[in-house]
């Protein structure tokens, strides 16, 4: 392909994107018009906000009452936790109480505390929004950290699966030791206290069940300490109510989000190349505990100014367009292609 056709596709795409840009854009203002309640941002977010944490509180409750079984708490509080997600990522794009910090920042507080197992969110926005201007490219931190362009392996699941693995892995990939050390500073940052607490948790639970199953099935049992029986009793409801729902969440949305963003040859600055919509039947249950995220994240891409609940109600209107205008549709291919474009 020679340079005169890549720039008239280039240019094509701009004009594309434009489009798509302008049309859910219009399309977003009438939803406005028709439904007078999304003009309250604020009030909404904060709303909505504040039900979720308060159903994971009282599923909490619930299942330490004995009211509903241990996995019910898990897959409630896990779907409670994806709403917070979306709220935190409305947050860092400064779409509630841009002009009242106090109220920002307690949302942001509450976002950071029921999803421990993420990024300080004061510190995400920087990379998040840096995501937005290089998405696809070796710079996007965000991306590399979900896993995105690594080829399909245990590495990858286990990636996907905690974000201290996912840091590690890309400080050794580093191509400098100047720039493992700038990570490293990094990761400590962005992760501590929280995400470290969190796998701390989540790797001693597993540890301390496994040495019990192994010991008995040898028949030596392990005799443990009072003290240690209730650290593992405490850590035992810890990981129902918060561990093990921050697990399911961002498994499936680091899974969803890391194969819907392309990756390595895509052109940089170019909407239409940085995205898929991903909702094959079979990612339902993926897309459940994320929120939609794979339907409705490529629209953000296109429109970043507009909440996400207004983005749900974009979605039919805006797949139609980004289709018509060469949006990519689960192009399951890419799984094959570690999400590169070509």
């Amino acid at each position: 392909m020679n340079t005169t056709t890549l720039n008239i596709e280039k240019s094509n795409d701009k004009i594309k994107t434009q489009e798509i840009r302008s049309a859910i854009m219009n399309h977003c203002k009438e939803l406005e018009k028709k439904y007078s309640i999304l003009k309250y941002q604020n009030a909404l977010g904060f709303g909505i906000l504040s039900f979720a944490i308060g159903m994971a509180i009282i599923s909490s409750l619930c299942y330490l009452n004995g009211y509903i079984a241990w996995w019910a708490c898990v897959i409630i509080n896990a779907l409670c936790i994806s709403v917070a997600h979306e709220i935190e990522h409305d947050l860092i794009h400064n779409l509630y109480f841009r002009k009242n910090r106090i109220m920002h920042n307690i949302m942001m507080t509450l976002v950071w505390i029921v999803r421990p197992s993420t990024a300080n969110p004061w510190i995400r926005r920087k990379v998040h929004l840096k995501h937005h201007q290089i998405s696809g490219t070796y710079e996007d931190l965000e991306e590399r950290l979900l896993s995105n362009g690594q080829r399909w392996g245990l590495l990858r699941l286990w990636m996907i699966s905690d974000f201290m693995v996912a840091v590690a892995v890309i400080i050794i990939q580093a191509k400098s030791w100047q720039e493992r050390q700038k990570l490293f500073k990094q990761a400590i940052k962005t992760f501590f206290p929280l995400s470290f607490l969190h796998s701390l948790i989540a790797y001693s639970f597993i540890v301390f069940h496994l040495i019990n199953v192994v010991s008995v099935l040898f028949g030596v049992p392990v005799a443990w300490s009072e003290v240690t029986l209730k650290t593992f009793d405490f850590i035992d409801i810890l990981m129902v109510i918060i561990i093990a729902p921050n697990i399911l969440w961002s498994f499936c949305l680091h899974f969803v989000s890391s194969n819907m963003h392309y990756y390595g040859d895509n052109e940089s600055g170019n909407i239409i190349q940085e995205t898929q919509v991903l909702n094959p039947w079979w990612l339902l249950p993926f897309n459940l505990f994320c929120f939609n995220f794979g339907s409705t994240h490529a629209i953000h891409h296109f429109v970043v100014n507009e909440p996400f609940y207004i983005r749900q109600l974009s979605a039919p209107f805006a797949h139609k367009v980004m289709k018509r205008m060469g949006v990519r549709f689960n192009d399951l291919r890419a799984f094959n292609r570690a999400n590169r474009w070509g």
